[in-house]
This record gives structure tokens, C-alpha cells and sequence, in this order.
């Protein structure tokens, strides 16, 4: 199976049924097969071949999905600019690429004239949206969406097929908050992987209508879509969660089935006034991107009485690892579960050698979701595929340190290179961040290591206060050293208005160095 087959398959079956819900856009699965063909034709007529790259720079939208599936029918890789990027970066990530046609829209193609030059690959830009004037596009190629589509309206039929499930399906790239993006490689078969396996412990049925609010560039929120579409459910594409009431309402008027959420969105829910709320048809809520905090998980629970919970581990590098079935959730609150069908979880030691149960090491996956490498970037993908226990097969090195029980259920630490090392003791940054989410006022809070000439690295909590709260240092001192020992306790507490988050949604830690003057001391 090749991932555009997903929604090939479900046109089949259920031709009428509305697959896609954007704002007052509802296009049915034949809408969405005949416009993705005649797309492909456009693409291939522009003189895209099998194994070109092709970006897409757009926010959430029909047109972003239309152009994921388009691209793979044309036998091209797609791969999805987060549309907040900004000029050096958009420009560093396509140069690494190497794409030869960027997808965009007029009002963001309007204001990267300074950079179109540097893309020395890019040769055609495609432009949805309304038609403009000139948009400074230089020696490029400028294509009109409106234009090319119809050219090729006639179309209807795909194109013939050039992938197969070992070619390469898209480049997802890692949001950077550590340094520069990787190009994660993942083929066909690393996505229908991926996606068959957690349908199966999501119990996915086409009757699911999911209600996606991640950027489609994440790896999460692009595979809501492509979930959907396997199972032959509805996708509601929401832009952010800008306006919370908002995404409540949906939750109602679609009767969504399906909401996955990361730890920054939950945060957002649980500042609500939900007791007059209602959702009957929410049959489950997922949590992935970032450990969700323990006392999160509690209060969704108490707020979603009906729907299950699930908290879920994954990395982009191969889109999911394990889940915690809802029923366990009482018993192991901190645990992100086993791993998921088809795939295989295990902690070793700095040698490579499998750790006994209780043992702090980092976890390794074993998989056909494992992305085959980074684009153009081999010295950095042989520090994360090694050889595995099977001779000649490579297995991922996550970089994340866990631990596992007796029964097989996964604890996250910490990243590897997060754990903060303050008076010779190791300290996990998500345990210190638990004890913080545990008392009353707390939003969100986020620790991080700083240097410090005395202590190695000191403990700085950043907090962010829930609306009405008043809460001090010495509060946060106060509750930390009730729930935790001596050299975990924060040396440094700062309150802010916001915490900066990287353009998945996750907390980016390297923004947390910088001071923020103001808030309460």
C-alpha cells in the first residue's frame, strides 16, 4: 500500500461521504480524489518527476491536503513548511531539500521576495489565493493554482503509478528547538506502518469524525489527516486554538469522535469553565508531542468523564512508540504505556546493552516506522540508527531516557541532553515540572538547567499563572520542598506571561534562557 491510497481506497467506498471540514468548506471524498488527480496532472505538467521534492508552505487548509496527496499521486516527495516559518528559515529548509516547486499562498509568497533567490533549486512557485500583482518571484517560475487546476480539470483519473512502498514519501521536518531541522526521510512504508498500527489501538471506524488542531507540518498533526482518510472518516481542520471557545463549539456541532491535543493545548482547556459543557460524542482524547503533566491527565479525566484518555510517546523520527490503554491510566498516571502493535521498545545502557526493569537508559525502536535516515545528513543519522539485535538491521536511538517496569510500561526521564546535573545529582526536568503543575494557580511551568559556578547547573522553573492566581517564589519553593528532595528543588524562579513554544506546539526550552523582566517574584 502506498499512502495516497488512503484516500483512493476511501473514494472507492464511500464516494459521497464528506471526508475534509475546513471553516464553511465540506468537500466529499470524490471532491477530494478528482481535484487531488487533477492537481497531480497540473504538477507533473510543470514537469515534477519521481523522487522531486516539492514543499508546501501553507496553514491549514484544503489546499494543504490537496497538495500532500496530489504530490505522491505525481510519484514526488511532499514535505510541509510550518506556514508561522519565517524567511531564513523557510529558506534554510528548502535549500536543504533541494525542492524544485514550492506550494504557497499570495499573502505569504507577497512577503518572501528577499529570499526566492537563495532557493538555487526552486524553479516554480505555485500560488493559491486570490491573483495579485507582481509578487517579486524574480527569475522563478510563477503559477497560478487557479489557473493550473483548470487546465486540468478534465482529469479525473490519477495518474499512473511510479511509487512503490519502499520509495520515499515525504520529508518531516523536526522542529529545531535544539539546532538546526533534519529532513526526517520516511518511505511508504514507514507511514502505512505507522498509521495501521496506531488505527489498530485507537480502534479508528470510519464513522470517527476527528477534529485536527496541529499544524499539519508536525508529524501528529499531518497524520491525523492521513488517519482519517485511511479509515474513511471526516477531518475537521481547525488554524490553532486561538480562540478555545471556538474549538469547543466545533467539538459540538461536528460531534467530533476524536481530539488529539499536546501538553500547551491542554493547558489552554483546563482554564476553561467547562461544567456547563457537554460532548457527548467524544470518544477519545489523545496526548503526544510532549509528556503530558500528571496532574493534566487527573483533571481531563474529571473534565471528560466519558471519553478516554490516552497518552501517548512518539517522536518524529518514527511517528509514534507507545501508548497507555485509558483503563490504566489510574494505576500508572506517569506511564506512556507499551509499545504499539508492530513495533518493539527497549532501554539500554550507554554500550547498547538492554537495562534491567527499574534502570534509567535511553530507549531504542525497533520498527518498520523507523525513518530510513536524515536528508543529506549522514554523519547526524549514524548517531541514531545502529545496528540492532537482528544482523543487518538498524534500529532508532531516541535520545530520550526512560525506564521500564516489570510489566513492560515505559516511563519518560527526560531528552538526554536535558537532564540537568546540579550539586552531582542528575535531575529530571518532567519531575520537577509535575510537583509544579501540582499546585493550585499553575498554568504552565517548564525547568530548565542553567550554569552556575557553584551548583554545575542551577534549577530554573518558568511558570505562567492561570488567570485571578496569586502566587509568589516562595509559594513555589514552599510546595517544591514538600514533594521533593533537597538538590530538585528550583534555584531560580521565574514567572512570565507566556512560555515560547517551538511551531509544534512543544515548549521550546532553548527560549527559556532568555530573562523576561516583570511578574511576580
Amino acid at each position: 500500500m502506498l499512502v495516497e491510497d488512503f484516500l483512493e481506497q476511501s473514494a472507492k467506498r464511500l464516494p459521497e461521504k464528506i471526508a475534509l471540514i475546513c471553516g464553511d468548506r465540506r468537500l466529499s471524498y470524490r471532491q477530494i480524489e478528482s481535484q487531488c488527480n487533477q492537481l497531480a496532472h497540473g504538477l507533473l505538467a510543470l514537469g515534477i518527476q519521481r523522487g522531486d521534492r516539492v514543499a508546501v508552505f501553507l496553514d491549514s487548509s484544503v489546499e494543504a491536503v490537496l497538495s500532500i496527496f496530489a504530490i505522491l499521486k505525481a510519484g514526488a516527495i511532499f514535505t510541509l513548511v510550518n506556514p508561522a516559518t519565517k524567511a531564513a528559515k523557510l529558506t534554510q529548509i528548502m535549500t536543504n531539500c533541494g525542492a524544485r516547486l514550492l506550494i504557497t499562498h499570495s499573502r505569504k509568497a507577497a512577503t518572501m521576495e528577499s529570499c526566492w533567490q537563495q532557493m538555487s533549486d526552486l524553479e516554480t512557485i505555485l500560488v493559491a489565493g486570490e491573483k495579485s500583482g507582481d509578487l517579486g518571484v524574480g527569475e522563478k517560475a510563477l503559477v497560478w493554482w487557479s489557473d493550473l487546476m483548470a487546465q486540468h480539470i478534465a482529469h479525473d483519473d490519477p495518474p499512473p503509478k511510479q511509487s512503490i512502498d519502499i520509495d520515499i514519501a515525504a520529508l518531516i521536518y523536526t522542529s529545531g528547538s535544539t539546532g538546526h531541522p533534519k529532513g526526517v526521510i520516511m518511505t511508504h512504508m514507514n507511514m502505512v506502518s505507522a498509521a495501521t498500527s496506531v488505527i489498530e489501538y485507537l480502534e479508528n471506524k470510519s464513522d470517527d469524525i476527528i477534529l485536527n488542531v496541529l499544524p499539519l507540518s508536525s508529524s501528529y498533526g499531518l497524520y491525523q489527516v492521513l488517519m482519517g482518510f485511511k479509515i474513511g472518516g471526516t477531518v475537521v481542520l481547525e488554524i490553532s486554538i486561538t480562540y478555545p471557545h471556538v474549538l469547543l463549539q466545533r467539538l459540538v456541532d461536528e460531534r467530533v469522535t476524536c481530539l488529539a491535543i499536546v501538553p500547551t493545548v491542554a493547558a489552554v482547556l483546563l482554564q476553561l469553565d467547562l461544567s456547563e459543557c457537554r460532548f457527548p460524542d467524544l470518544r477519545y482524547i489523545t496526548n503526544a508531542g510532549a509528556a503530558l503533566p500528571t496532574q493534566y491527565a487527573l483533571k481531563l479525566r474529571k473534565l471528560f468523564p466519558r471519553t478516554q484518555l490516552y497518552l501517548m510517546y512518539g517522536l518524529t523520527e518514527c511517528k509514534r512508540v507507545s501508548y497507555l490503554p485509558p483503563d490504566e491510566l489510574d494505576r500508572r498516571p506517569t506511564s506512556v504505556g507499551k509499545a504499539m502493535p508492530n513495533t518493539e521498545a527497549y532501554v539500554v545502557d550507554e554500550e547498547g546493552r538492554q537495562l534491567p526493569p527499574g534502570a534509567v537508559g535511553e530507549l531504542v525502536v525497533r520498527g518498520a516506522n523507523v525513518m530510513k535516515g536524515y536528508w543529506r545528513l549522514p554523519e547526524e543519522t549514524a548517531k541514531v540508527l545502529k545496528p540492532g539485535p537482528v544482523r543487518g538491521e538498524q534500529v532508532l536511538y531516541t535520545g530520550d531516557l526512560f525506564r521500564q517496569d516489570e510489566e513492560g510500561y515505559l516511563y519518560w526521564v527526560g531528552r538526554k541532553d536535558d537532564i540537568i546535573k546540579c550539586r552531582g545529582e542528575k535531575v529530571s526536568p518532567i519531575e520537577v515540572e509535575n510537583v509544579l503543575h501540582g499546585l493550585d494557580g499553575v498554568a504552565l511551568a517548564a525547568v530548565v538547567g542553567v550554569p552556575d559556578e557553584v551548583l554545575g547547573q542551577a534549577i530554573k522553573a518558568v511558570v505562567t499563572l492561570k488567570n485571578g492566581a496569586h502566587i509568589t517564589k516562595n509559594d513555589v519553593l514552599r510546595h517544591c520542598s514538600k514533594h521533593l528532595a533537597g538538590f530538585m528543588i528550583p534555584t531560580i524562579v521565574e514567572f512570565r506571561e507566556s512560555i515560547p513554544k517551538t511551531a509544534a506546539g512543544k515548549i521550546d526550552k532553548l527560549g527559556l534562557t532568555e530573562k523576561e523582566v516583570g511578574g511576580p517574584q
